[in-house]
């Protein structure tokens, strides 16, 4: 690490790039694991307040799911909501549909980001290392072969080491995107779940009474 920072130092652009792709992809994780946290809680409420819909109890099912984090706590409150206003069910599923797009976006925001790191950056340490290369041996062919073996090794390393530094960025980012994108996939599943077991219930008439 410490060379690493002494060749940024130094002037490296290459390194410069990388250590500013670190800092915005550890940022990243850190903002979209907060975000994503809750995403998944509360599937035991949404179950219970199906249950009580199921069984007439309306408004406790609204209530059940009106203080939920997660986006399909708040399709299900939706949902409820709009069905005991009467709303026809052409545009609440509509309705329903476009909200849910909305909450998957929200929650993919900036994950392509992280993506783009962990693609970009390998090729930048390989760029780097290429120029390095490059360098080295134009100043070998400069010094007619009687340069310093030490100075060429050194640039070489040098050279070497933007290869390093662009896997160790991309390599967090793409673990951190693949986990977080899977967290987002299980989120939308749980808004289709309760949102397909709300329609069900409302298909085969188990609701009695408007609570």
């Amino acid at each position: 690490m410490n060379a690493v920072l002494a060749t940024a130092g130094s002037g490296n652009p290459i390194l410069i790039i990388l250590a500013l792709l670190s800092i915005l992809s550890f940022a990243l994780i850190v903002v979209k694991a907060l975000q994503l946290s809750g995403v998944r809680s509360g599937r035991a409420s949404r179950q219970d307040a199906l249950v009580k819909w199921s069984t007439g109890d309306k408004d406790e099912a609204v209530s059940a799911v009106a203080s939920g984090k997660a986006p399909a706590d708040r399709l299900a409150h939706y949902a409820f909501q709009s069905t005991l206003k009467r709303m026809p069910r052409k545009p609440l599923e509509a309705e329903l549909l476009r909200r849910g797009n909305e909450e998957v976006e929200t929650m993919s925001r900036h994950i392509r980001i992280l993506e783009l790191v962990a693609m970009v950056s390998p090729l930048l340490g390989l760029l780097g290392t290429v120029t390095g290369m490059i360098q080295s041996f134009q100043e070998l062919e400069l010094a007619q072969g009687s340069a310093n073996a030490s100075v060429l090794a050194g640039g070489i390393w040098q050279a070497l080491l933007t290869t390093a530094a662009g896997l160790v960025v991309a390599i967090p980012a793409a673990i951190a995107a693949t986990l977080l994108s899977t967290r987002v996939d299980a989120a939308a599943h749980d808004i289709e779940s309760a949102i397909g077991q709300f329609f069900l219930l409302e298909d085969t008439g188990t609701t009695s009474g408007d609570g």
